[in-house]
């Protein structure tokens, strides 16, 4: 309850710098460096057992996964929940009470290609089973107007606006736009949707200080660190499998770092 009180807080004011991690050992790690709260990436989670991101992943490894990350941590964790994991608003809420149980404070649930309203009768029932268990969660709203190209220019923010003002009324924390970069169209959301605006990083975003003059209060870093990770293994196993160089191998890994340290 005190780790939800913290999270909420965190959009009150200021600017959220949300890293997203994909096991305890990132999430630890991520803690490590300074992060104020941690997400998970649905994709990085995916990947990291498995499976193509888009509702693939059985439930189950998911709640594994934030039971092992809030085990490790003691910052606030919150859950790309993707579409809630069922199309039955009875059966999303019984998959977020798994969530709380297993120590997230904060979910995203996104509505995709589905009716908008589909996503507002979810989120209406998540918040009654977040008030059910006692744990004020954060629900953070995604709409995918501009990620899938559902709409452009100013036809997808005010698209974006309706959506965001349909999710407010169910219960929605905050509202999650993937893929918007425009200045203009960040402002003009920031300013409408009533809702502590959260975006994500993509190539062309303005940087953090420019996105909070603009309104938004949190970006996130979506697969952006599980990417780099993933990057840096091709380089160091690519340059092993050529050369079997120990001394390379261990440079790669940068100073010498006690991970067990961190798990003790």
């Amino acid at each position: 309850m005190n780790n939800a009180a913290a999270f909420h807080a965190l959009h009150d004011k200021g600017f959220l710098l949300l890293p997203n991690a994909w096991d305890a050992g990132s999430a630890r790690v991520i803690e490590t460096l300074g992060a104020r709260a941690v997400a998970t990436s649905s994709a990085a989670v995916c990947w990291a057992h498995g499976y193509a991101d888009g509702h693939h992943l059985p439930v189950d490894f998911l709640i594994t996964t934030v039971t092992e990350i809030t085990r490790v941590v003691s910052i606030p964790v919150t859950c790309d929940f993707e579409g809630g994991y069922a199309d039955d608003p009875a059966e999303v809420a019984r998959n977020v009470a798994r969530v709380i149980d297993a120590g997230a404070v904060g979910i995203n649930i996104e509505d995709g290609n589905e009716p908008p309203e589909r996503l507002a009768r979810k989120i209406a029932a998540v918040r009654e089973a977040s008030a059910r268990a006692g744990v004020n969660l954060f629900v953070n709203a995604r709409t995918d107007v501009f990620l899938k190209g559902l709409a452009e220019g100013e036809a997808a923010v005010a698209e974006a606006l309706r959506r965001g003002a349909l999710y407010r009324e169910a219960g929605a924390s905050g509202l999650f736009i993937p893929n918007v970069v425009e200045e203009v169209h960040i402002a003009a959301i920031a300013r409408g949707c009533g809702l502590p605006l959260n975006v994500m990083a993509r190539p062309g975003l303005p940087a953090a200080a420019a996105l909070e003059a603009l309104g938004a209060r949190r970006l996130s870093s979506a697969t952006g660190l599980a990417r780099a990770a993933l990057a840096a293994l091709k380089t160091a196993t690519t340059a092993f499998l050529e050369t079997g160089d120990s001394d390379a191998l261990s440079a790669a890994g940068g100073p010498p770092s006690d991970y067990n340290k961190l798990f003790r």
